[in-house]
């Protein structure tokens, strides 16, 4: 059985990039947290306790969009699944979905995103 706790769309202002430009300013970035959970218990018993916290990731995914410095969004992203998979022993696995929402691009280009899974 894979039951997933999702979080779709949390945006936060980052200073990520691998241009000078980017590495000096704040630039919008979106996230997306697919988390394997059994929830099975939390279904019967209607208790916060029996489940992982959805709030609880979602402070930690701020924490690291707003708080840290990375070139690429692969290790934006990677460092995310890292501490989303900490969170709480009951996460198998997490996947992790980091859009730029302005990539510096000389097209037209709603975002640049970067998806990873790990167990």
């Amino acid at each position: 059985m894979t039951d997933v706790i999702r979080l779709q769309g949390l945006r936060l202002m980052g200073t990520h990039g691998a241009l000078p430009e980017e590495q000096g300013r704040a630039q919008p970035f979106e996230v997306d947290v697919d988390m394997s959970v059994d929830v099975s218990v939390a279904g019967r018993t209607d208790a916060l306790a029996d489940t992982v916290h959805y709030g609880d990731v979602s402070i930690v995914v701020e924490r690291v969009v707003t708080g840290e410095q990375h070139r690429l969004l692969e290790r934006l992203a990677t460092r995310l699944a890292d501490d989303v998979l900490k969170v709480d022993r009951r996460i198998t696995s997490v996947t992790v979905t980091v859009r730029k929402l302005r990539p510096p691009v000389a097209v037209d280009l709603s975002s640049a995103a970067v998806t990873i899974t790990r167990p």
